[in-house]
């Protein structure tokens, strides 16, 4: 933020003595800290580096030999250049030694032609230094509130990458240690130029610092990390040379994702929360085109094109909220990605919603798909035992057609979990009438259905806080085994036997009749279908 010496130059207090640059004219871009007006010959022991030293030259050496020590000894002390006004000592030109040294030491030697007024010329340009340093400190502040609000609201990867873009104008990306994408905001940019070959690209930018420019690309990238262990690099594709804002922007950015990524607990990792916005955007439409898709995809290591397509759901079996509800969902995930990595199975993964995990398999063309998802569901389960069923929609070959591969794997998913057999994955031919009825449960039809079949007994139990429905389906599932199905009621034969004749009474139905009892039995299923959560 500190202004250069052209900058400097072109002061209306410099204008003034007319400065001419005799020598460095190449090297004028370098910061002035602090402006020094020096009439000693041993002065570098009072510079810090930075300064614009003025001089009229009448405390100079003559000796050629002494001049010469006197400039390498101020370059050495790191003084930006050095203004010499005419007409005191020197009338026309400086001494060859001392211009040859200056050359030499590549320091930039300005002559005043006029003479200058050396408080007003460090007045303007402590002003400048002082006005910029005040802005730096504005401008860190105001990052700083940004960046800590974004830590105390625990935003995550995507919230903060996005307050980097607005504020840069520019379009952000973190990846992992192995050049894959974790996150990006591209403000407005298209995925298709700046995504593409990613990993490649990313590996020929070494980032020798902490934070480095790289002018062959125009990225601006910084690493991201905390307590001695990084994990990825945040890169802001600036085009040009960055500002120090811009530097410093990255470098807060970069501090708060270290920091979230220390105080995450029971939350998705970053791979996971790149994958399920990958997966939920194709299951939504978000993409503005199916390439976008590919692009994003290919971008975090799991190229989608040419290959055969699968969506899985892993359909928890039971519900629940808070923070172990929270963690149960992560672990499923992060256990099923440890899955497909242990198979080397190209996948994205990533939740859903509350109760589901996706994962959409990317596989050679023309598979055998069958010995693949029993690997896969035995690994799956080793990891997250029987707290998920695993549900497998139908192939795809495009990328259009996986959003109809998860809506049905989800369903599936959702008729699964009722299931008691324990297969290792569920396909719909898997889930017959159930399956059937799960397609139809939103059909006023089917609805009408199980009013007209179960509704007095529905009406009966809600009015009498009675168990008539539960009885009648312990009847059904045993198969119209009287002895049986008292069993699993937990009731003598006779208590049960009495149920069955209040259930006949209500319903006016004959429940030794077998098309009877197979309504009855199919308006259950329904039931269980209609009730359950959208």
């Amino acid at each position: 933020m500190l202004p250069t010496l052209a900058e400097v130059l072109r002061l209306p207090a410099l204008q003034r003595a007319r400065p001419r640059v005799v020598t460095g004219s190449e090297y004028l871009d370098v910061a002035v800290r602090w402006v020094h007006i020096a009439e000693v010959t041993d002065l570098a022991h009072l510079l810090r580096g930075g300064e614009l030293v003025l001089s009229t030259g009448i405390a100079m050496p003559d000796d050629p030999e002494a001049l010469r020590r006197y400039i390498e000894d101020i370059a050495d002390a790191g003084v930006s250049g050095i203004a010499v006004e005419l007409g005191r000592k020197y009338h026309a030109e400086l001494p060859a030694p001392f211009l040859e040294a200056a050359r030499d030491a590549r320091l930039p030697v300005v002559l005043l032609d006029r003479e200058a007024r050396f408080v007003e010329i460090t007045e303007a340009v402590h002003i400048r230094v002082v006005n910029e340093q005040l802005e730096e400190l504005r401008e860190s502040e105001k990052l700083h509130s940004v960046f800590t609000q974004l830590s105390v609201e625990g935003a995550d990867a995507a919230q903060i990458l996005r307050e980097v873009a607005q504020l840069s104008g520019c379009p952000v990306v973190l990846e992992n240690l192995t050049h894959q994408v974790l996150a990006c905001d591209l403000n407005g940019e298209d995925p298709g130029t700046l995504l593409t070959s990613w990993e490649s690209r990313s590996r020929a930018v070494r980032s020798g610092g902490r934070t480095v420019h790289v002018p062959s690309t125009g990225w601006l990238v910084t690493t991201v990390g905390a307590r001695g262990q990084d994990w990825g690099r945040l890169i802001l594709i600036t085009g040009a040379t960055p500002t120090a804002r811009q530097t410093m922007l990255i470098e807060r950015a970069a501090t708060t994702l270290a920091l979230g990524r220390l105080l995450e607990r029971h939350q998705e990792s970053l791979e996971r929360q790149t994958h399920r916005t990958i997966i939920t955007g194709i299951i939504d439409r978000a993409y503005s085109e199916p390439e976008e898709a590919l692009v994003r995809a290919r971008a975090v290591g799991v190229p989608l094109n040419g290959r055969e397509l699968v969506g899985l759901v892993l359909r928890l079996r039971e519900s629940g909220t808070g923070l172990a509800a929270q963690a149960r969902l992560s672990d499923t995930a992060e256990g099923a990605a440890k899955a497909c990595r242990e198979l080397r199975l190209p996948a994205l993964v990533g939740s859903l919603d509350d109760l589901r995990v996706g994962i959409l398999l990317a596989l050679p063309s023309r598979p055998r798909l069958d010995p693949i998802l029993y690997l896969l569901a035995e690994r799956v389960r080793a990891t997250v035992g029987d707290a998920a069923v695993l549900a497998v929609g139908s192939t795809a070959d495009d990328i259009r057609e996986v959003r109809r591969s998860f809506l049905e794997a989800r369903q599936v998913g959702d008729v699964a979990v009722r299931q008691s057999d324990h297969r290792p994955f569920y396909r719909l031919p898997d889930l017959h009438l159930r399956g059937l009825l799960h397609l139809f449960r939103d059909d006023e039809r089917l609805q009408t259905f199980v009013e007209r079949e179960l509704g007095p007994l529905l009406d009966h139990d809600a009015r009498h806080n009675g168990d008539l429905t539960d009885m009648l389906r312990h009847y059904l599932g045993a198969g119209r085994n009287k002895a049986l199905a008292a069993s699993r009621a937990h009731l003598s034969r006779p208590a049960f036997y009495e149920r069955l004749r209040r259930i006949a009474n209500v319903l006016d139905a004959d429940l030794e009749s077998v098309e009877d009892c197979l309504s009855l039995h199919v308006a259950l299923l329904s039931l269980d279908s209609v009730r359950e959560q959208p």
